[in-house]
């Protein structure tokens, strides 16, 4: 199984970043791929979630309206557009696959500026 995170980066306050989680080795179509963000000295946190059995999505109250999860089942990849970037959005941000059993990416660090 592999989970691998890409897209972050430093962005200014206010612009955009599209994160990139790219998954093999599993059944993509069973899974709910999350996205999770940690910053330092705070727990980690749902942002968002997609559900590739039927499509329900999840968003945090402190993202809906910026961000959005998004699913290219041929490619086995989910992303996350996040608009309207805030200094409080960055952090290290981590996908899971999730079905029967968990599957976590290494992470890829968002840092926004002021």
């Amino acid at each position: 199984v592999r989970i691998v995170e890409s897209g972050g980066g430093v962005v200014q306050a206010g612009g955009s970043l599209r994160l990139s989680c790219a998954t093999s080795g599993f059944t993509f179509g069973d899974y709910t791929i999350g996205w999770f963000r940690q910053a330092p000295g705070k727990e980690r946190e749902a942002v968002s979630c997609l559900s590739n059995r039927d499509g329900i999505r999840y968003y945090a109250d402190s993202v809906k309206g910026r961000f959005t999860t998004s699913s290219d089942n041929a490619k086995n990849t989910v992303y996350l557009q996040m608009n309207s970037l805030k200094p409080e959005d960055t952090a290290v941000y981590y996908c899971k696959a999730s079905w029967i059993t968990d599957y976590w990416g290494h992470g890829t660090q968002v840092t926004v500026s002021s």
